[in-house]
């Protein structure tokens, strides 16, 4: 060998192939073991399956935790977890899933993920009694830690030099940092799609996975978030755990500065994907649907809500309002009724069983109450339908969005780009999408039930033009930031 030949560099790190990655624990496809052991296969759908589309790089990676013995199944015969390479029809797509220790699995994403994180940032502890972090939290914390390891190492694998890498979400907090230790050539970005909990109540977590969580994300290059509420929360987290210094420029990003290195925070408002609501809506399938529901309604006015039983969608105190609304305004006996459908999650968890349970208890006292051999005043449906759900947007004369704590809330900007004769939007200030909504919508507090009955009022009264005028500005801002465009603006972000 000639002196003048370069050596490798065997301290090197491997790299792969890949300029752009994405992680997310729920990836764009899921499979089912059948009854003759072949595994069948289904597309998901939501904002990242639209935004990755966006993508023309074919050698991007889309990296995602195998969910379901099916999942666990394709991903052990495929070559490294890629399904790609296994013959799997993928869309053209590059997905590498990966097989994680079921119950490594369950404690991160139900201990942690669901039942700590979500809690936190959603401010649902019945605190007298909640949360209590004991042996089994530091079983769960442990096995979260090993979750997010896995990511990270994947993703390292998987990156080209200097490729760029967006990890969703707060199953992956400390995905940017881990990253960032193994690869610290690459371009992290970090989005939050939940909201982001103030400072006083995110400083009931542990302090130590209190500071882990904030210094894993701060790993990136760039964190965001829907608003710009939930970007100052964070930030603000990280001055009382952390002492971090931080800056809030006039005109660019805050900027988090912790242990010398800087981390610039963003807000990417989701929007809905009006393009495929519209055409989706009016498919048979839809229409089949629209028309049982016109035959359930009649000519009456009808109040749409579409919600998971997520303890934040705040389901049960919609039903009371509505309950308030009857006893109080005789004068909608008959007139209206109630379409709400609420699809069971997270089941798995005992207080979403209760939760569901207390829905249908309560839509079963109200059709008691005032329910006649004419009208039914509620029609509740706990079954997932998704062209139902698109039937109900259409029939909607009023929608109703009243969570305690919402991220986003993407119901709230569907519904108006779907109404076929527009629709008023009663909705609770807490949800991510009143920043861009809220001037056009009818804002309540979410635990005021007797103002929400009052705000159902002033929307079934609201005159047909005033709702025509303020559905069109808000589905105009519903769609600002469609999900293709959210993605590629963070990916522009990094540089």
């Amino acid at each position: 060998m000639a002196e003048t030949e370069a050596h490798p560099d065997l301290h090197a790190p491997a790299h792969g192939s890949a300029p752009i990655l994405v992680a997310s624990n729920r990836g764009p496809l899921s499979f089912t073991v059948e009854d003759d052991g072949t595994l069948s296969l289904r597309r998901g759908g939501g904002g990242l399956v639209s935004g990755l589309s966006a993508i023309d790089d074919p050698d991007a990676v889309w990296v995602c935790a195998a969910l379901t013995e099916g999942d666990r199944t394709a991903a052990r015969q495929a070559p490294s977890g890629r399904l790609d390479r296994a013959g799997h029809d993928t869309g053209g797509q590059h997905i590498r899933m990966l097989e994680i220790d079921p119950g490594t699995f369950a404690r991160a994403y139900n201990g942690i993920a669901n039942s700590t994180l979500w809690f936190v940032h959603h401010l649902l502890y019945n605190t007298p009694v909640q949360p209590d972090f004991d042996d089994r939290f530091r079983k769960e914390w442990a096995s979260y830690e090993a979750y997010n390891t896995a990511f990270a190492d994947a993703l390292a694998e998987e990156a080209a030099p200097g490729a760029a890498v967006l990890v969703q979400d707060y199953h992956l907090t400390l995905v940017p940092g881990l990253l960032r230790e193994r690869r610290p050539d690459l371009r992290i970005g970090h989005f939050s799609h939940t909201p982001w909990a103030p400072p006083e109540y995110y400083r009931m977590l542990p302090d130590d996975v209190a500071a882990d969580v904030l210094t894993g994300i701060l790993g990136a290059d760039r964190a965001g978030f829907l608003t710009r509420r939930w970007a100052e929360a964070f930030a603000d987290c990280c001055v009382s755990v952390l002492g971090a210094a931080v800056e809030r420029p006039a005109d660019g990003d805050v900027r988090v500065t912790h242990r010398g290195r800087t981390t610039r925070l963003g807000v990417h408002g989701l929007g809905a994907d009006a393009d495929f609501l519209r055409e989706r809506a009016h498919r048979a399938d839809v229409e089949s649907r629209l028309a049982g529901l016109r035959e359930a309604v009649g000519d009456r006015r009808v109040v749409v809500r579409v919600d998971r039983t997520e303890l934040s969608k705040n389901i049960v105190r919609g039903l009371l309002a509505y309950r308030h609304l009857l006893r109080t305004r005789p004068e909608w006996h008959d007139r209206v009724v109630h379409v709400a459908f609420a699809y069971p999650s997270r089941h798995d968890l005992p207080e979403y069983r209760e939760y569901t349970a207390a829905v249908q208890r309560v839509a079963q006292e109200i059709n008691d109450e005032f329910g006649t051999e004419q009208w039914q005043p509620l029609v509740l449906h706990v079954q997932d339908d998704f062209p139902r759900s698109l039937a109900a947007y259409r029939l909607a004369d009023v929608a109703l969005v009243n969570p305690i704590r919402d991220g986003m809330n993407l119901v709230a900007k569907e519904i108006p780009v779907v109404s076929d004769n527009g629709c008023a939007l009663v909705l609770s200030r807490e949800a991510g999408a009143h920043a861009e909504l809220g001037e056009d919508a009818i804002t309540v507090n979410p635990y005021d039930v007797i103002a929400t009955a009052e705000a159902l009022h002033q929307a079934l009264t609201m005159p047909t033009a005033d709702r025509t005028d303020r559905c069109k500005r808000l589905a105009a801002a519903a769609t600002a930031l469609p999900p293709q465009q959210w993605f590629l603006d963070q990916l522009h972000a990094l540089g």
